[in-house]
């Protein structure tokens, strides 16, 4: 069993900062991308922002400049720190990971249950 447990969600005002923590337990062999979605009411999920297990890193445009993924391999952890958050940030943002549980098995997609991040005006 894998299991994905987010943290760091909240309320904010315009302008201010959250930092989300995402940690992969269980039985894990490796992983690969690791990244964060969100999905905002009557809205599609959306890809925020993703991290390959060499630190390449991808963001939606509408983030770029204002947040910053990371993670720590050694923790099986991946951070998605948000500044300058804006009420259209709002939405339950939800952690992904690619891996695989045992050496030579496929990789599979893990999803986190997700945090609540609320941005007022």
């Amino acid at each position: 069993q894998v299991q994905l447990v987010e943290s760091g969600g909240g309320l904010v005002q315009a302008g201010g900062s959250l930092r989300l923590s995402c940690a992969a337990s269980g039985s894990i062999f490796s992983i690969n991308a690791m990244g964060w979605y969100r999905q905002a009411p009557g809205k599609q999920r959306e890809l925020v922002a993703a991290i390959t297990s060499g630190g390449s890193t991808n963001y939606a445009d509408s983030v770029k400049g204002r947040f910053t993924i990371s993670r720590d391999n050694a923790k099986n952890t991946v951070y998605l720190q948000m500044n300058s958050l804006k009420p259209g940030d709002t939405a339950v943002y939800y952690c992904k990971a690619e891996l695989r549980g045992h050496l030579g098995s496929a990789t599979y997609d893990y999803w986190g249950q997700g945090t609540q991040v609320t941005v007022s005006s």
